[in-house]
């Protein structure tokens, strides 16, 4: 899953792709390099605080000349947000999956959206805020449980849900490097994991280094992440990661 962040304040490449033909150009590149679905946002969630909070209607503003051009070409397009109006809109114009940063726990609308419309759906796990003396896993767990109770009760098929464990939202640096390192504890829900550590601040905390130094730090982390049972992986870096998946599959294929 490539990232296209149409946003000012993005925490890794906030402004980059405010340009509505730059942004449709990169998109573009994302997929010839490998990307099988483009995840376009046009809020940003900021994981470690400094978001800034938009409207419907601007965020519409940022994706009206992005998204409907992106899907036009054919790649799959997921929304990233955490409005159903956005994300009712975004599937008008052309988007098939939607991204929900907060796990269907933070708009009333969005799971009757979801299954009104039959779409997979990105179930992200979030947090107001991090708290160090949390077992990261049970609570991810736990919000997971709650998502799941919700998306039955407006009867979205379990076959279009993935679980999203949400790497630096509500956690500490270390949370983050756990629920990388235990992420195989999320298979018991038997549905397919996704995980985005691209340029995340924990790479920082173990070796300091601005966002985009952060490629190969975030490809390890992909990488293990498929090890413990990822099957989707949300990067900046496109073509440096599929490189990689490519290169651990073959030596894994020589074995």
């Amino acid at each position: 899953m490539g990232i296209l962040n149409v946003t000012p304040d993005s925490f890794s490449d906030g402004g980059q792709f405010l340009d509505p033909q730059i942004a449709i150009a990169h998109a573009g590149d994302m997929a010839a390099q490998g990307a099988d679905m483009i995840d376009i946002g046009a809020e940003s969630t900021r994981p470690y605080g400094g978001m800034m909070p938009v409207t419907a209607a601007d965020e519409k503003t940022r994706l009206a000349p992005v998204l409907p051009a992106v899907a036009a070409r054919g790649v799959p397009v997921s929304i990233d947000t955490l409005k159903a109006e956005i994300a009712a809109w975004a599937l008008d114009q052309g988007a098939v999956i939607v991204n929900d940063v907060w796990g269907l726990q933070r708009d009333d609308a969005m799971a009757p959206l979801v299954a009104r419309r039959g779409v997979p759906v990105i179930v992200m796990a979030n947090r107001e805020s991090a708290d160090a003396s949390l077992d990261i896993i049970a609570e991810v767990s736990n919000f997971f449980a709650r998502s799941l109770e919700i998306a039955e009760r407006a009867d979205i098929s379990r076959a279009q849900i993935v679980l999203d464990p949400g790497i630096g939202f509500g956690k500490t640096q270390e949370q983050s490097i756990t629920c990388i390192a235990r992420l195989a504890a999320f298979k018991r829900f038997g549905l397919p994991l996704l995980l985005g550590a691209s340029r995340k601040r924990f790479i920082n905390s173990v070796v300091p280094s601005k966002p985009d130094e952060r490629i190969g730090g975030s490809i390890a982390s992909h990488l293990l992440a498929i090890e413990n049972g990822a099957q989707i992986i949300r990067v900046h870096d496109v073509a440096e990661t599929v490189q990689a998946l490519k290169i651990a599959a073959a030596i894994k294929g020589a074995r």
